[in-house]
């Protein structure tokens, strides 16, 4: 059975850093690549950010684009979010989950080409 597991979230100030951590178990994913959705109450769910398979590409958002920076390491099965200058718009659920498609040659930022969601780990920054 497969788990996925993210973890790191917390309450901050505006300005502070934080870096999530997504675990997988039960398989490996080091042939897929790996994204991070974020979805705040009332909000449509965003992709933030997302790391090919190999490591050697990425993709964030406009918004946090020079903030953030998505990284894996697939000896361990895990990807981390480093999360920089949080601002108050920043806050919501953060989801990580893998590309169902192994191999995928180019990163693509659309959730519902993602699966193996975790339960989320919450992000709260306080201004």
């Amino acid at each position: 059975q497969v788990h996925v597991v993210e973890s790191g979230g917390g309450l901050v100030q505006a300005g502070d850093s934080l870096t999530l951590s997504c675990a997988a178990s039960g398989r490996t994913f080091s042939t897929n690549n790996m994204g991070w959705v974020r979805q705040a109450p009332g909000k449509e769910r965003e992709f933030v950010a997302a790391i090919s398979w190999s490591g050697t590409e990425t993709y964030y958002t406009d918004s946090v684009k020079g903030r953030f920076t998505i990284t894996r390491d697939n000896a361990k099965n895990t990807v981390y979010l480093q999360m920089n200058s949080l601002k108050p718009e920043d806050p919501s659920a953060y989801f990580c989950a893998a590309d169902l498609t192994k191999f995928r040659s180019k990163l693509v930022a659309r959730a519902n080409l993602y699966g193996y969601w975790g339960q989320g780990t919450q992000v709260t920054v306080s201004s």
